[in-house]
Protein backbone atom coordinates (compact mmCIF):
# COMPACT_ATOMS: atom_id res chain seq x y z
CA UNK A 1 0.00 0.00 0.00
CA UNK A 2 2.88 2.48 1.17
CA UNK A 3 4.40 1.57 -2.45
CA UNK A 4 1.23 2.47 -4.55
CA UNK A 5 0.66 5.85 -2.74
CA UNK A 6 4.11 6.79 -2.60
CA UNK A 7 3.92 5.60 -6.77
CA UNK A 8 0.76 7.78 -7.05
CA UNK A 9 2.70 10.94 -5.15
CA UNK A 10 5.69 10.67 -8.03
CA UNK A 11 2.69 10.52 -10.99
CA UNK A 12 1.19 13.72 -9.68
CA UNK A 13 4.36 15.61 -9.03
CA UNK A 14 5.68 14.60 -12.90
CA UNK A 15 1.82 15.58 -13.63
CA UNK A 16 2.24 18.70 -12.13
CA UNK A 17 5.62 19.19 -13.82
CA UNK A 18 4.43 18.33 -17.00
CA UNK A 19 1.63 20.48 -16.84
CA UNK A 20 4.02 23.54 -16.27
CA UNK A 21 6.34 22.56 -18.82
CA UNK A 22 2.70 22.91 -21.35
CA UNK A 23 1.98 26.22 -20.07
CA UNK A 24 5.45 27.28 -21.19
CA UNK A 25 5.39 25.51 -24.43
CA UNK A 26 2.10 27.15 -24.93
CA UNK A 27 3.38 30.26 -24.76
CA UNK A 28 6.52 29.79 -26.67
CA UNK A 29 3.56 28.74 -29.20
CA UNK A 30 1.46 31.83 -28.92
CA UNK A 31 4.48 33.89 -28.73
CA UNK A 32 5.85 32.78 -32.66
CA UNK A 33 1.92 33.43 -33.57
CA UNK A 34 1.95 37.21 -32.51
CA UNK A 35 -0.16 36.27 -29.63
CA UNK A 36 1.56 38.46 -27.17
CA UNK A 37 -0.61 39.45 -24.44
CA UNK A 38 -1.44 35.75 -23.78
CA UNK A 39 1.87 34.26 -23.97
CA UNK A 40 3.38 36.80 -21.54
CA UNK A 41 0.65 36.02 -19.26
CA UNK A 42 1.57 32.37 -19.55
CA UNK A 43 5.18 32.82 -19.18
CA UNK A 44 4.81 34.88 -16.17
CA UNK A 45 2.21 32.20 -14.69
CA UNK A 46 5.37 29.79 -15.47
CA UNK A 47 8.18 32.04 -13.55
CA UNK A 48 6.15 32.12 -10.68
CA UNK A 49 6.25 28.17 -9.95
CA UNK A 50 8.64 26.43 -8.49
CA UNK A 51 8.81 23.73 -11.35
CA UNK A 52 9.66 25.99 -14.05
CA UNK A 53 10.77 29.21 -12.50
CA UNK A 54 14.37 28.67 -12.17
CA UNK A 55 14.62 27.46 -15.86
CA UNK A 56 16.37 29.67 -17.77
CA UNK A 57 14.64 29.25 -20.65
CA UNK A 58 11.59 30.35 -19.21
CA UNK A 59 13.09 33.66 -18.16
CA UNK A 60 14.36 33.42 -21.73
CA UNK A 61 11.27 33.26 -22.96
CA UNK A 62 9.58 35.88 -21.38
CA UNK A 63 12.85 38.63 -22.70
CA UNK A 64 11.92 37.83 -25.97
CA UNK A 65 8.49 38.17 -25.78
CA UNK A 66 9.20 41.55 -24.35
CA UNK A 67 11.56 42.40 -27.21
CA UNK A 68 8.79 41.39 -30.15
CA UNK A 69 6.08 43.77 -27.85
CA UNK A 70 8.80 46.17 -27.73
CA UNK A 71 9.53 46.32 -32.12
CA UNK A 72 6.01 46.40 -32.40
CA UNK A 73 5.09 49.47 -30.32
CA UNK A 74 4.32 52.10 -32.63
CA UNK A 75 3.77 54.74 -30.24
CA UNK A 76 7.53 55.44 -28.94
CA UNK A 77 6.72 56.91 -25.37
CA UNK A 78 7.73 56.40 -21.82
CA UNK A 79 5.71 52.59 -21.63
CA UNK A 80 7.60 51.53 -24.95
CA UNK A 81 10.79 52.30 -23.25
CA UNK A 82 9.91 50.28 -19.89
CA UNK A 83 9.00 47.33 -22.12
CA UNK A 84 12.23 47.48 -23.64
CA UNK A 85 14.23 48.21 -20.26
CA UNK A 86 12.69 44.93 -18.72
CA UNK A 87 13.63 43.12 -21.94
CA UNK A 88 17.41 44.19 -21.64
CA UNK A 89 16.84 43.38 -17.54
CA UNK A 90 15.48 39.98 -18.32
CA UNK A 91 17.95 39.07 -20.75
CA UNK A 92 20.52 40.43 -18.32
CA UNK A 93 19.23 37.93 -15.58
CA UNK A 94 18.99 34.72 -17.63
CA UNK A 95 22.85 35.08 -18.61
CA UNK A 96 23.46 35.31 -15.34
CA UNK A 97 21.20 32.27 -14.95
CA UNK A 98 24.04 30.30 -17.10
CA UNK A 99 27.12 31.63 -15.28
CA UNK A 100 27.53 34.36 -18.32
CA UNK A 101 28.21 31.76 -20.25
CA UNK A 102 27.78 33.43 -24.08
CA UNK A 103 28.58 30.47 -25.79
CA UNK A 104 25.92 27.68 -24.09
CA UNK A 105 22.89 26.85 -25.76
CA UNK A 106 21.05 29.92 -24.07
CA UNK A 107 23.84 32.23 -24.53
CA UNK A 108 23.52 31.53 -27.72
CA UNK A 109 19.84 32.17 -28.32
CA UNK A 110 20.57 35.51 -26.42
CA UNK A 111 23.43 36.94 -28.68
CA UNK A 112 21.53 35.27 -31.68
CA UNK A 113 21.94 37.65 -34.69
CA UNK A 114 18.99 38.92 -36.20
CA UNK A 115 18.57 40.29 -39.88
CA UNK A 116 15.17 42.22 -40.18
CA UNK A 117 13.52 41.07 -43.35
CA UNK A 118 14.96 37.53 -43.93
CA UNK A 119 13.34 35.77 -41.48
CA UNK A 120 9.72 35.83 -41.11
CA UNK A 121 8.67 36.35 -37.44
CA UNK A 122 8.08 33.00 -36.24
CA UNK A 123 11.41 31.83 -37.37
CA UNK A 124 13.56 35.51 -36.10
CA UNK A 125 14.89 34.67 -32.95
CA UNK A 126 13.86 38.03 -30.70
CA UNK A 127 17.48 38.05 -29.53
CA UNK A 128 19.08 40.61 -27.38
CA UNK A 129 20.31 42.12 -31.09
CA UNK A 130 17.01 42.33 -32.27
CA UNK A 131 16.35 44.71 -29.14
CA UNK A 132 19.50 46.46 -29.79
CA UNK A 133 18.30 46.93 -33.20
CA UNK A 134 14.67 48.00 -32.87
CA UNK A 135 15.39 50.39 -29.88
CA UNK A 136 18.07 52.06 -32.43
CA UNK A 137 15.28 52.70 -35.00
CA UNK A 138 13.18 54.12 -32.59
CA UNK A 139 15.50 56.60 -31.64
CA UNK A 140 16.45 57.71 -35.36
CA UNK A 141 12.28 58.13 -35.62
CA UNK A 142 11.23 59.78 -32.34
CA UNK A 143 14.76 62.20 -33.26
CA UNK A 144 13.08 62.62 -36.59
CA UNK A 145 9.55 63.59 -35.22
CA UNK A 146 11.65 65.83 -32.34
CA UNK A 147 10.81 64.34 -29.69
CA UNK A 148 14.35 64.79 -28.19
CA UNK A 149 13.63 62.98 -24.33
CA UNK A 150 12.60 60.01 -26.19
CA UNK A 151 15.34 59.79 -28.84
CA UNK A 152 17.34 60.18 -25.69
CA UNK A 153 15.68 57.08 -23.64
CA UNK A 154 16.19 55.12 -26.70
CA UNK A 155 19.44 55.74 -27.41
CA UNK A 156 20.47 55.12 -23.93
CA UNK A 157 19.23 51.63 -23.92
CA UNK A 158 20.75 50.78 -27.66
CA UNK A 159 23.97 51.99 -25.22
CA UNK A 160 23.23 50.29 -22.12
CA UNK A 161 22.69 47.25 -24.25
CA UNK A 162 26.54 47.61 -26.44
CA UNK A 163 28.42 50.13 -24.18
CA UNK A 164 31.11 49.90 -27.23
CA UNK A 165 28.47 51.17 -29.66
CA UNK A 166 29.89 54.51 -30.97
CA UNK A 167 26.88 56.32 -33.05
CA UNK A 168 24.67 55.72 -30.27
CA UNK A 169 27.03 57.00 -27.35
CA UNK A 170 27.48 60.05 -28.93
CA UNK A 171 24.18 60.83 -30.26
CA UNK A 172 22.99 60.22 -26.67
CA UNK A 173 25.46 61.91 -25.44
CA UNK A 174 25.00 65.02 -27.48
CA UNK A 175 21.14 65.25 -26.96
CA UNK A 176 21.72 65.00 -23.60
CA UNK A 177 23.98 67.99 -23.01
CA UNK A 178 23.01 70.06 -25.77
CA UNK A 179 19.16 69.55 -26.44
CA UNK A 180 18.46 68.60 -22.76
CA UNK A 181 20.77 69.96 -20.67
CA UNK A 182 21.91 67.08 -18.55
CA UNK A 183 24.99 66.93 -18.56
CA UNK A 184 25.35 63.92 -16.17
CA UNK A 185 23.39 61.79 -18.49
CA UNK A 186 25.71 62.90 -21.17
CA UNK A 187 29.11 62.33 -19.32
CA UNK A 188 28.19 58.67 -19.28
CA UNK A 189 28.14 58.48 -22.58
CA UNK A 190 31.43 60.52 -23.41
CA UNK A 191 33.20 58.62 -20.85
CA UNK A 192 31.98 55.01 -22.83
CA UNK A 193 33.09 56.56 -25.98
CA UNK A 194 36.86 57.08 -24.38
CA UNK A 195 37.17 53.47 -23.73
CA UNK A 196 36.34 52.60 -27.51
CA UNK A 197 40.04 51.27 -28.77
CA UNK A 198 40.43 53.47 -32.36
CA UNK A 199 37.85 55.35 -32.05
CA UNK A 200 38.06 59.41 -33.04
CA UNK A 201 37.81 60.70 -29.98
CA UNK A 202 38.23 64.10 -30.13
CA UNK A 203 34.77 65.45 -30.15
CA UNK A 204 34.56 63.54 -27.34
CA UNK A 205 37.06 65.22 -25.28
CA UNK A 206 35.81 68.73 -25.83
CA UNK A 207 32.58 68.19 -24.69
CA UNK A 208 34.18 66.45 -21.67
CA UNK A 209 36.07 69.63 -21.00
CA UNK A 210 33.19 71.72 -21.62
CA UNK A 211 31.07 69.82 -18.88
CA UNK A 212 33.75 69.79 -16.55
CA UNK A 213 34.60 73.26 -16.79
CA UNK A 214 31.17 74.74 -17.23
CA UNK A 215 28.71 72.86 -15.57
CA UNK A 216 30.59 71.21 -13.24
CA UNK A 217 32.87 74.23 -12.02
CA UNK A 218 35.72 71.92 -11.77
CA UNK A 219 39.21 72.83 -13.81
CA UNK A 220 40.96 70.37 -12.02
CA UNK A 221 38.94 67.51 -14.22
CA UNK A 222 38.83 69.67 -17.07
CA UNK A 223 42.55 69.76 -17.84
CA UNK A 224 42.84 66.27 -16.92
CA UNK A 225 40.71 65.74 -19.73
CA UNK A 226 42.90 68.39 -21.86
CA UNK A 227 46.27 66.24 -20.72
CA UNK A 228 44.90 62.73 -21.76
CA UNK A 229 43.25 64.58 -24.90
CA UNK A 230 46.59 66.34 -26.10
CA UNK A 231 48.58 62.71 -25.96
CA UNK A 232 46.03 61.55 -28.78
CA UNK A 233 46.21 64.81 -30.70
CA UNK A 234 49.08 67.40 -30.38
CA UNK A 235 48.91 68.90 -33.19
CA UNK A 236 45.32 69.97 -31.66
CA UNK A 237 45.08 73.79 -31.83
CA UNK A 238 42.08 74.13 -29.90
CA UNK A 239 43.60 71.97 -26.96
CA UNK A 240 46.44 74.52 -26.22
CA UNK A 241 44.05 77.12 -25.93
CA UNK A 242 41.60 75.25 -23.95
CA UNK A 243 45.03 74.07 -21.71
CA UNK A 244 45.98 78.03 -21.54
CA UNK A 245 42.72 79.31 -20.76
CA UNK A 246 42.07 76.55 -18.00
CA UNK A 247 45.58 77.43 -16.12
CA UNK A 248 44.85 80.83 -16.00
CA UNK A 249 41.20 80.01 -14.34
CA UNK A 250 43.32 77.86 -11.82
CA UNK A 251 45.62 80.76 -11.09
CA UNK A 252 48.62 78.87 -12.29
CA UNK A 253 50.24 81.82 -14.08
CA UNK A 254 53.58 80.32 -14.81
CA UNK A 255 52.55 77.09 -15.90
CA UNK A 256 49.94 79.09 -18.53
CA UNK A 257 52.99 81.47 -19.87
CA UNK A 258 54.87 78.39 -20.54
CA UNK A 259 51.96 76.62 -22.25
CA UNK A 260 50.93 79.68 -24.48
CA UNK A 261 54.36 80.44 -25.43
CA UNK A 262 55.07 76.13 -26.40
CA UNK A 263 51.57 77.03 -28.42
CA UNK A 264 52.14 80.03 -30.26
CA UNK A 265 55.65 78.42 -31.53
CA UNK A 266 53.42 75.89 -33.36
CA UNK A 267 50.50 78.45 -33.72
CA UNK A 268 52.30 82.10 -34.17
CA UNK A 269 48.95 83.73 -35.46
CA UNK A 270 46.12 81.96 -32.99
CA UNK A 271 43.91 85.58 -31.82
CA UNK A 272 42.83 83.52 -28.70
CA UNK A 273 46.09 82.37 -28.07
CA UNK A 274 47.95 85.85 -28.62
CA UNK A 275 45.39 87.32 -26.23
CA UNK A 276 45.68 85.49 -23.29
CA UNK A 277 49.66 85.58 -23.69
CA UNK A 278 48.79 89.63 -23.85
CA UNK A 279 46.75 89.20 -20.39
CA UNK A 280 49.64 86.80 -18.68
CA UNK A 281 51.95 89.73 -19.56
CA UNK A 282 49.10 92.52 -18.37
CA UNK A 283 49.07 90.42 -14.93
CA UNK A 284 52.60 90.52 -14.48
CA UNK A 285 53.27 93.84 -15.10
CA UNK A 286 54.07 94.16 -18.62
CA UNK A 287 52.09 96.36 -20.19
CA UNK A 288 54.69 97.16 -23.22
CA UNK A 289 54.50 93.37 -23.95
CA UNK A 290 50.59 92.75 -23.31
CA UNK A 291 49.52 96.09 -25.97
CA UNK A 292 52.10 94.48 -28.37
CA UNK A 293 50.42 90.66 -28.15
CA UNK A 294 46.61 92.41 -28.13
CA UNK A 295 47.95 94.40 -31.28
CA UNK A 296 49.50 90.79 -33.38
CA UNK A 297 45.95 89.68 -31.94
CA UNK A 298 44.13 92.07 -34.13
CA UNK A 299 46.21 91.76 -37.08
CA UNK A 300 45.66 88.09 -36.83
CA UNK A 301 41.94 88.46 -36.65
CA UNK A 302 40.65 92.24 -37.75
CA UNK A 303 36.97 91.38 -36.44
CA UNK A 304 38.36 89.96 -33.13
CA UNK A 305 36.12 92.10 -30.22
CA UNK A 306 38.68 90.67 -27.35
CA UNK A 307 41.69 91.71 -28.70
CA UNK A 308 40.55 95.32 -29.68
CA UNK A 309 38.80 95.70 -26.80
CA UNK A 310 42.08 94.80 -24.71
CA UNK A 311 44.63 97.10 -26.77
CA UNK A 312 41.91 100.14 -26.76
CA UNK A 313 41.61 99.69 -23.01
CA UNK A 314 45.41 99.76 -22.27
CA UNK A 315 45.66 103.01 -24.00
CA UNK A 316 42.82 104.41 -22.40
CA UNK A 317 44.82 103.47 -19.05
CA UNK A 318 47.52 104.90 -19.86
CA UNK A 319 46.24 108.11 -20.95
CA UNK A 320 43.45 108.12 -17.49
CA UNK A 321 46.56 107.62 -15.73
CA UNK A 322 48.86 111.02 -17.42
CA UNK A 323 45.90 113.31 -16.59
CA UNK A 324 45.45 111.66 -13.27
CA UNK A 325 49.01 113.00 -12.73
CA UNK A 326 48.66 116.50 -14.30
CA UNK A 327 45.66 117.04 -12.14
CA UNK A 328 47.78 116.10 -8.78
CA UNK A 329 50.67 118.50 -10.16
CA UNK A 330 50.85 121.74 -8.24
CA UNK A 331 50.42 125.11 -9.40
CA UNK A 332 54.43 125.55 -10.47
CA UNK A 333 54.76 121.70 -12.39
CA UNK A 334 51.04 122.42 -14.07
CA UNK A 335 52.48 125.23 -15.15
CA UNK A 336 55.58 123.72 -16.95
CA UNK A 337 54.74 120.20 -17.37
CA UNK A 338 50.46 119.88 -18.15
CA UNK A 339 50.59 121.32 -21.96
CA UNK A 340 53.07 118.16 -22.92
CA UNK A 341 51.27 115.47 -20.41
CA UNK A 342 47.71 116.59 -21.88
CA UNK A 343 49.08 116.13 -25.56
CA UNK A 344 50.15 113.13 -24.60
CA UNK A 345 46.94 111.76 -23.11
CA UNK A 346 45.38 112.92 -26.02
CA UNK A 347 48.03 110.86 -28.25
CA UNK A 348 46.93 108.25 -26.46
CA UNK A 349 43.04 108.78 -26.37
CA UNK A 350 43.85 108.91 -30.40
CA UNK A 351 45.46 105.99 -30.49
CA UNK A 352 42.22 104.01 -28.74
CA UNK A 353 39.84 105.09 -30.79
CA UNK A 354 39.96 102.48 -34.01
CA UNK A 355 40.37 99.94 -31.25
CA UNK A 356 37.19 100.99 -29.56
CA UNK A 357 35.40 101.93 -32.77
CA UNK A 358 35.92 98.38 -34.18
CA UNK A 359 34.83 96.80 -30.76
CA UNK A 360 31.62 98.82 -30.87
CA UNK A 361 30.34 97.83 -34.59
CA UNK A 362 31.10 94.20 -33.58
CA UNK A 363 29.03 95.08 -30.57
CA UNK A 364 26.80 97.68 -31.42
CA UNK A 365 24.72 97.11 -28.06
CA UNK A 366 27.32 97.74 -25.79
CA UNK A 367 26.83 101.02 -23.95
CA UNK A 368 30.65 100.80 -21.70
CA UNK A 369 32.05 101.15 -25.60
CA UNK A 370 29.72 103.85 -27.02
CA UNK A 371 30.62 105.87 -23.63
CA UNK A 372 33.77 105.75 -23.63
CA UNK A 373 34.04 106.76 -27.03
CA UNK A 374 32.06 109.85 -26.69
CA UNK A 375 33.74 110.53 -23.36
CA UNK A 376 37.44 110.47 -26.17
CA UNK A 377 35.55 112.32 -28.83
CA UNK A 378 34.46 115.14 -26.69
CA UNK A 379 37.74 115.42 -24.73
CA UNK A 380 39.43 115.86 -28.23
CA UNK A 381 36.50 117.97 -29.49
CA UNK A 382 35.44 115.55 -32.60
CA UNK A 383 32.23 117.43 -32.19
CA UNK A 384 30.55 115.37 -35.21
CA UNK A 385 31.90 111.62 -34.24
CA UNK A 386 30.84 112.55 -30.43
CA UNK A 387 27.28 113.36 -31.88
CA UNK A 388 27.40 110.16 -33.66
CA UNK A 389 27.99 108.40 -30.75
CA UNK A 390 25.46 110.34 -28.44
CA UNK A 391 22.82 109.34 -31.16
CA UNK A 392 23.60 105.26 -30.86
CA UNK A 393 23.44 106.53 -27.19
CA UNK A 394 19.89 107.87 -26.84
CA UNK A 395 18.46 105.24 -29.33
CA UNK A 396 19.79 102.82 -26.46
CA UNK A 397 19.41 104.52 -23.22
CA UNK A 398 17.07 107.24 -23.93
CA UNK A 399 17.58 111.24 -24.12
CA UNK A 400 18.56 111.53 -20.37
CA UNK A 401 21.41 108.94 -20.90
CA UNK A 402 24.32 111.58 -19.52
CA UNK A 403 22.32 111.71 -16.37
CA UNK A 404 22.50 108.07 -15.27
Amino acid sequence: MKKLILSLALVGIATMAFAQKKVVKSADRNFKKGELEVAMTEVQAALEDPETKDDPNTLLLKAKIQTKMFEADEDNVASTVATGRGAYDDFQKTLKMVDNDKESKVGKEIFKEDIPGVLPDNLRPFSLETLKQASFNKAIMTYEEEDLEMSYEFFNLVSDIDPSDTTSNFNAGYIAYQELGKPEEAKKHFNRLLEVKDYDKLNTYYFLIQIASGEDKDPEQALQYVTMARKDFPEDKTLSEFEVQLLLQMNKMDEAMASVKSALKDDPNNSGLLLRHGYLMEQSGDMDGALGEYKKAVLAEPDFFEGNYYAGAIYLDRARAILAEVNNLSDDEWEKRAPDMSKQADGLYNDAIPYFTKASELKPENVEILEILFQIHTRLKNTSEAEKVNEKLVALLGPDWMER
